[in-house]
């Protein structure tokens, strides 16, 4: 398994050439996490990190329901990511697509596949979320994005968050 990163408390690993894992333990049992992850209210609040402020969160929270978030970053500009529930399992798993909504000509078949479990330990919970692509290309066009920099802000938030419910 390659390894790209683990600057934060997050590790980003490319264990194939369509896949990233990414890793990271929080201070709050599953239960917690799993409704900072799920409830739009909360998610407003660490979706975003530092790069930004979150505008919108839709939640379909059913197998077959869609999430659609979208903020205004720091420059200026809308990001917005949206995808459809596969499979949920409450304070387990989830599985869902997910869709940068800014690449060009791009279509839903280039969406990721996500799938999210919370282990949790001695009131602690392993967060492992392993994102499949269609191609290389779409994973390395993530990797190159500069995501993991923000994924790690947003994991801070998402601890915060969760530990903010106790």
């Amino acid at each position: 398994m390659e390894t790209t990163t683990s600057s934060g408390k997050a590790t980003v690993a490319l264990p194939a050439d369509t896949q990233i894992v990414i890793a990271r333990e929080f201070d709050a049992p599953a239960r917690l996490v799993y409704r900072a992850f799920t409830e739009p209210e909360l998610i407003a609040r660490w979706w975003s990190g530092k790069r930004g402020r979150v505008t919108s969160v839709e939640v379909d929270l059913r197998v077959g329901g869609t999430w659609r978030y979208v903020m205004v970053a720091n420059e200026g500009f809308e990001v917005a990511f949206h995808g459809t529930y596969r499979e949920i399992v409450p304070d387990e798993r989830i599985v869902s697509t997910e869709m940068f909504e800014g690449v060009p000509d791009a279509s839903e078949d280039d969406a990721t596949l996500n799938t999210t479990t919370l282990e949790e330990r001695d009131g602690r919970t392993l967060l492992t979320t392993l994102v499949e692509c269609r191609t290389k290309e779409i994973r390395d066009a993530i990797i190159e994005s500069g995501m993991e920099g923000g994924m790690q802000e947003a994991m801070d938030a998402l601890e915060a968050a969760a530990r903010s419910l106790r």
